[in-house]
């Protein structure tokens, strides 16, 4: 399978996973239930996910530890964001695109759970098109 094709197979299984989370619990609840409940659906259908993930900034070729953490990062490649939110911003896209960048992986979602129909609503799917640092 292709690294795209490997892409898309993930992150189809973690909007399945986000979906199946947001049938069960619906919005209205913090971050943190739905990064935890996410986290599980995935471990549950075997994916590797970590929650959580520390991400160091490089600033001028110094790397930095300045507290930003990746919600879950999935299979080692997919950045997941987690938001309970009234809508989306410019600043969410920004700061997933920041983490793609900075992390160096190509695909990230963007899920806000706190909305009626997450499918159509709060999902956004970004892909890495930054040239190499």
């Amino acid at each position: 399978m292709s690294e795209a094709g490997r892409l898309n197979t993930i992150t189809d299984a973690i909007i399945g996973a986000a979906i199946r989370v947001h049938d069960e619990v619906g919005p209205g609840m913090l971050e943190a239930a739905y990064e935890a409940f996410l986290a599980f659906e995935l471990s549950d259908r075997g994916l590797d996910v970590r929650r959580q993930v520390p991400l160091p900034l490089t600033y001028r070729g110094h790397v930095l530890e300045l507290g930003y953490r990746i919600d879950l990062l999935v299979e080692g490649a997919v950045i997941v964001e987690v938001k309970s939110i009234e809508r989306f911003d410019t600043v969410h896209f920004a700061q997933l695109r920041s983490y793609l960048r900075q992390h160096g992986s190509k695909v990230g979602l963007l899920l806000n759970f706190n909305v009626k129909v997450l499918s159509r609503d709060g999902l956004r799917r970004f892909v890495n098109d930054f040239p190499d640092k």
